[in-house]
């Protein structure tokens, strides 16, 4: 099997990696690894749609005792406490999370702002990509969770956003 010219049962068909890109948008997956023997593959989709493609590693890595799960990107909004109309927004990838665009500017969302789905509510910079991130809720803010410019991990929560507000 040559670079240019992949077998059709490997993971690296073109293919096959344009349906796997096509059912991320579909299904709002935001990172996908995939390990047929010794090939590997990682597809992650940053905060405007685009889709990255890792590069192979080198050699195998020892497989997991536990199956992998793939995080869903809806999942990102969940109810919290007693009232069901919190919601917790939660980070959808790790870096470094920017309440506002420029040091100089005014953050994004704050506390008792009003906020739509397509609202931008911060930014997250991972891997020197700066990602804008969407409430992908409507409501208003009622807690910020972080502090700006702090390191942040997949799922940590964010904002709390009153849906009934």
């Amino acid at each position: 099997m040559t670079a240019s010219q992949p077998s059709h049962g490997s993971v690296f068909d073109l293919d096959k990696v344009r349906n796997l890109i096509e059912l991320m948008k579909e299904h709002e997956l935001t990172e996908v690894d995939l390990e047929e023997g010794d090939q590997k593959i990682r597809l992650c989709r940053g905060g405007a749609g685009e889709i990255r493609l890792a590069a192979p590693a080198m050699a195998a890595a020892p497989a997991p005792s536990a199956a992998p799960t793939l995080a869903v990107a809806a999942n990102a909004v969940a109810p919290v406490g007693d009232s069901a109309s919190i919601v917790v927004v939660k980070s959808p990838m790790v870096g470094t999370f920017y309440a506002r665009p420029n040091p100089n500017a005014e953050p994004f969302a704050k506390v008792g702002a009003h906020v739509n789905p397509e609202s931008v509510i911060c930014i997250i910079e991972a891997m020197k990509v700066f990602n804008e991130i969407q409430a992908e809720v409507r409501g208003r803010i009622v807690a910020v969770l972080v502090d700006d410019e702090s390191p942040i991990e997949f799922g940590k929560p964010l904002f709390k956003v009153d849906t009934a507000g």
